[in-house]
């Protein structure tokens, strides 16, 4: 035998040997037909429609990420200008993106100006307020609004993603939807409590730790703007929390309390360095709390300002709702705990959202649905009756077309859908509903490459030369044009997969892989099995002379 198709036949041997081990061989080498069936299962990752699961898209709400920006200025200029000696009478939010500064010293405006230009330039312009006197108003730039709404959106993925792997969901789909309408697709296969995860999806996470003046809690908003004649004092929030907080013995509990608060909080969930539930009373099973950890830079912050406020109350707010409100009994550094009415899982949830980290906005929910498995197995069903049936068709045209030629082009075939296989398994690709048509597709596409090289080689030995010289005539000449479909064909399914969502990112993916490997196999297969079998051939000729 010659040696270079010797080792073109142990090159396939391999790559056959590889391909079936990448399917049922991995992780476990199989020991039994269960186990053969149980790899190829894990190997083989379904998407949503054919799996089953929860198809989510969400609004993330940028708007709030920009007023909590405007909030944060607010509070930092009023620091700002006091540490820096510059008078005023009243910063105050006018709206999201504008803040007014009033009765600024008349000594000191170009300080002021100056001061806005070299700290914030980049984010807010300065500008003589109207009707006012030695006032100013601050207006946020479109530029920093673009970028505050980009970081917002990417955060949100990165803390969704976080949230869904914590929660040991596999495989999920999390990447941006539309163009301008801030949304977010979710994808869930084979999510056992869509409920659950919604719930854990929406969670602010939002963790705050903030000082409760005295006097509270009220059991409406009027009640607890009374004692100040209807105007919260300067830098504080009315805040509600939950009736369990505190409630006379014999009186019937309000629907809900009311707090005044700092707006500033001394620790925010973006200092939590870990949070776990745990029991809240080791003698009531029944009763779970959550326990975190503040970094040191946080704990260098909340010592001092406990052992400062020792005896007042400390509301731990968790998405603006105050969850409990416990006495300041001594200087606490870098541990607390929320304590409420949580079962095990909904203070296992709450762990996790703290630990995924705070979302930057809120989301809202514009499109939920939920794919049953059993019309997975039927789409799963109804595509490989489908892909079989297209196979069998083909196999026995070219069979019977080519007889001998068809028989190779079948084996090319099959090589091919063993390939397309292995590496979706191997590249970890997920395959849909639209996958399997890319299978069908791949399918056909193969049919058409052998066909042109088969009437290349017809062409050929028309034109009077041995099998030989045809064969090798007829690939070559085939090769550009299969060559030249496929590229055109990938390009299109590049431009899918770029451009596209979830399934029809699975067709290019499927389509992609599945023309490379008819590529290997219409061309390199079955040219080495043409020249395997002219080379028995001469051999038999050799023989008999």
């Amino acid at each position: 035998m010659n040696p270079n198709l010797k080792w073109k036949i142990i090159s396939i041997a391999f790559v056959i040997l590889f391909s079936i081990y990448l399917l049922i061989g991995y992780p476990t080498f199989p020991t039994s037909v269960a186990q053969i069936k149980d790899n190829f299962s894990h190997q083989i990752k379904l998407g949503l429609d054919l799996q089953g699961g929860t198809h989510l898209i969400l609004q993330v709400q940028v708007q709030d990420a920009i007023a909590q920006e405007t909030d944060q200025m607010v509070d930092r200029l009023n620091k700002q200008l006091r540490d820096k000696k510059i008078p005023f009478d009243e910063i105050r939010r006018v709206d999201d993106t504008h803040i007014l500064v009033r009765n600024v010293d008349s000594t000191q405006g170009s300080a002021f100006r100056d001061f806005i230009t070299q700290q914030y330039g980049n984010y807010w312009d300065a500008s003589s307020a109207t009707g006012e006197l030695n006032g100013y108003m601050l207006t946020l730039r479109q530029s920093a609004i673009s970028s505050i709404s980009d970081a917002t959106m990417t955060q949100s993925v990165e803390t969704i993603g976080r949230r869904i792997n914590l929660l040991g969901l596999t495989e999920p789909t999390i990447q941006l939807h539309g163009r301008k309408d801030n949304e977010i697709l979710i994808q869930l296969p084979g999510v056992g409590d869509p409920a659950r995860a919604r719930i854990v999806l929406q969670a602010g996470g939002q963790l705050e730790l903030r000082l409760v003046h005295p006097g509270g809690p009220y059991t409406s908003q009027a009640e607890a703007l009374s004692p100040t004649g209807g105007i919260l004092p300067p830098g504080t929030e009315l805040m509600p929390g939950k009736n369990e907080l505190r409630s006379t013995p014999g009186a019937v509990p309000a629907t809900e309390l009311w707090y005044i608060v700092d707006r500033a909080p001394i620790v925010t969930g973006k200092d939590l360095r870990t949070a776990q539930e745990t029991h809240s009373n080791p003698n009531n099973p029944g009763q779970w709390q959550v326990n975190f950890t503040l970094s040191q830079e946080a704990a260098k912050r909340f010592g001092p300002f406990t052992e400062q406020n020792i005896g007042h109350q400390l509301a731990i707010v968790l998405d603006h709702r105050i969850e409990s409100a416990p006495n300041i009994n001594g200087k606490i550094e870098d541990q607390g705990m929320i304590e409420g009415n949580f079962s095990q899982e909904s203070a296992h949830d709450l762990a996790l959202v703290l630990r995924a980290g705070a979302l930057p906005a809120s989301i809202k929910y514009l499109e939920q649905r939920t794919v049953g498995p059993s019309l997975g197995q039927d789409s799963i069903r109804h595509g490989v009756q489908a892909s079989v049936l297209s196979l069998v068709v083909v196999m026995i045209f070219m069979v019977f077309y080519y007889r001998l030629s068809g028989v190779n082009a079948v084996l090319a075939l099959i090589l091919n859908l063993l390939l397309l296989l292995a590496a979706l398994s191997l590249f970890g690709a997920t395959l849909t509903l639209p996958g399997i048509a890319g299978v069908i597709l791949t399918i056909g596409m193969g049919v058409d490459s052998n066909v042109l090289v088969f009437e290349r080689v017809r062409e050929e030995l028309r034109n009077g030369k041995s099998a030989a010289a045809a064969v090798d005539a007829g690939f070559d000449k085939a090769f550009l044009t299969i060559i030249d479909t496929h590229v055109t064909t990938v390009v299109s399914a590049f431009f899918l997969f770029w451009f596209g969502t979830g399934p029809i990112k699975g067709f290019a993916v499927t389509l992609t892989v599945g023309l490379i490997a008819n590529v290997f196999t219409a061309i390199f297969v079955s040219k080495t099995i043409f020249q395997y079998h002219l080379s028995k051939m001469e051999r038999q000729a050799e023989l008999s002379i």
